[in-house]
């Protein structure tokens, strides 16, 4: 690692659709913030995200508008509406260029789940997304994965190696994936949805001032037109 990256400011990128954002979403950002040294995690809400569609999303501003009263008081927590600002399906490789272009002194750790990390050879570009941040991977297992390698696209796996002495795979770029464990916490946002329709109560799943959001904007009941 060159001297330059390793004093740039480390910070996370965790995007998604946040419909609604929730406890496990905070609870995650915030153990791999611990773990990697992070000094600010970027939430990004997706304005238009290709794999969502099969159900409408809800209106981008509502989702920005949660994800920014969940954050509120968490001096390392930060909300970047980019995606919402740029027009078109929301990509994460244009996502990590402008961040790149933003904000050229960070280095950048792309965050996210084991489930999409297995899918990411579906997601556009994908091979040059790995050159543009290190990669976490967090998953709620217990224990390491045995063959992290074995679990890239094909096509990239010999762009990678493992680092000495660790599971983490070190990319020719210089950049890293590293695979994190965190607590299992049962939370989905699917689940939300469905206990806000049926009018059951959502407390202790998403932060209390979420929860008062759902309500006052009556989100997610099945009457409610898209706004």
């Amino acid at each position: 690692m060159s001297a330059r990256r390793a004093t740039a400011r480390r910070i996370g990128v965790f995007g998604g659709t946040f419909d609604p954002i929730h406890l496990a979403h905070l609870r995650c950002a915030e153990e791999a913030r611990e773990q990697l040294g992070l000094e600010r995690v970027l939430f990004i809400p997706a304005a238009d995200p290709p794999h969502k569609t099969q159900r409408r999303v809800t209106p981008a501003r509502h989702r920005v508008a949660m994800v920014r009263l969940a954050v509120a008081g968490h001096p390392a927590f930060a909300v970047s509406p980019i995606e919402c600002e740029r027009r078109g399906r929301s990509f994460t490789v244009d996502t990590l260029r402008a961040l790149r272009a933003r904000l050229p002194d960070a280095a950048l750790t792309l965050l996210i789940g084991l489930d999409a990390f297995r899918d990411i050879g579906a997601w556009r570009e994908y091979r040059s997304i790995f050159g543009l941040a290190d990669l976490a991977v967090w998953t709620r297992a217990a224990g390491r994965l045995s063959r992290p390698r074995a679990i890239l696209p094909v096509a990239a796996r010999g762009d990678f190696c493992y680092a000495s002495g660790t599971s983490e795979l070190l990319h020719h770029t210089g950049t890293r994936i590293r695979f994190l464990t965190v607590t299992a916490l049962d939370i989905s946002a699917t689940d939300i949805r469905q206990r806000s329709r049926r009018g059951r109560s959502i407390r202790y799943l998403v932060p209390a001032s979420v929860e008062r959001y759902v309500t006052n904007a009556g989100l997610y009941r099945r009457s409610r037109a898209a706004s």
